[in-house]
């Protein structure tokens, strides 16, 4: 009995890939090369399976190739906003995701974007590289102090609460969360965690804010120009979500004009192309979407796309459904 044939857009840890050879029937990236629409479409029309990463754009003018042979889209990650899921599930597609193994490295970013904008990290690091800096003094780089401040999570899943706890039992810091129902009592009294009734009232309340909510049309523009004027000028905003949850203009325009502190941001609309005017922001500390960078964590991911692959194929049903 043949391999079930899979397709994989983007290069993968190297102990993932050799798993996959084995397993499967398995073409690999070997140059990471990113990857056409059209190349997308042949790899659908050839594929038993196609694992696509959240760089890769799955529209609707992708999905309904004629003449399909994949039968599952085993997504290299945890959102899938790159993919029609409507679409994708009117085609016949079974779409797969990778949860619950990256908490903590995506966590452990939002809190190292949190102590860099706070801190003024990124901008210190230029100013030493580029020799401007002249020695200590009493007044250089004044920043925020991040201990016993209150940081606000819109969104409260998996990464957020990771967030919390290590803003809350590691730098003592007051958790506010806004989402649309109360989250188990158990875990609120454990991190002494605020429920807010609107996004509003968290912007207002909120020395930090970290963005934990999925991108797609509901969350586009989520933090636009009206919600960034709710803000404390001296408050920060951090985005680890997705890029298009921020409105980038408004942003830019917030942080230029100083109507906030300061930015930390690991996603961007239209990334890797990010707006330019962030480029010459002190105030932005900009990583290029590191959330799950970890050794440990990208294998894990790819293990979790194995997982679902196997089933799919050997039992019919995915352990992680998106659809």
């Amino acid at each position: 009995m043949s391999k079930p044939s899979v397709f994989i857009t983007r290069k993968w840890p190297a102990s993932v890939e050799a798993k996959l050879q084995i397993l499967f029937d398995a073409t690999l990236n070997a140059t990471d090369r990113p990857l056409s629409a059209d190349e997308f479409r042949s790899a659908l029309q050839q594929y038993d399976a196609v694992c696509p990463t959240v760089c890769d754009a799955f529209p609707a003018d992708v999905l309904t190739v004629p003449n399909k042979r994949c039968k599952i889209l085993g997504n290299f990650g945890v959102g899938f906003n790159h993919i029609d899921i409507q679409t994708a599930k009117a085609e016949g597609l079974t779409v797969s995701n990778t949860p619950g193994v990256l908490t903590e490295s995506t966590a452990d970013i939002a809190m190292t974007l949190l102590l860099m904008s706070a801190r003024r990290g990124a901008e210190g690091d230029r100013i030493v590289r580029a020799k401007q800096w002249h020695g200590w003094c009493p007044t250089h780089m004044l920043s925020t102090d991040v201990t016993g401040a209150t940081l606000g999570l819109i969104g409260f899943g998996r990464i957020a609460q990771a967030m919390a706890r290590k803003a809350h039992h590691g730098f003592g810091m007051k958790i506010l969360y806004f989402k649309p129902t109360p989250a188990d009592p158990a875990l609120v009294h454990n991190l002494q965690a605020e429920r807010c009734e609107t996004i509003e009232e968290l912007l207002t309340t909120s020395d930090f804010v970290s963005l934990h909510c999925p991108g797609g049309p509901d969350t586009k523009h989520l933090i636009n120009a009206e919600r960034l004027k709710l803000m404390k000028p001296s408050a920060h905003l951090i985005n680890t979500a997705r890029g298009d949850v921020v409105d980038s203009q408004a942003l830019i325009a917030a942080l230029t004009a100083r109507t906030i502190c300061g930015a930390g941001l690991d996603v961007y609309e239209n990334e890797p192309h990010l707006h330019e005017g962030f480029l010459g922001l002190d105030n932005a500390s900009l990583l290029p979407h590191l959330g799950s960078a970890t050794l440990n964590t990208r294998t894990a991911m790819g293990e979790k796309v194995i997982a679902n692959l196997v089933a799919f194929f050997e039992q019919g049903e995915v352990l992680d459904r998106v659809v």
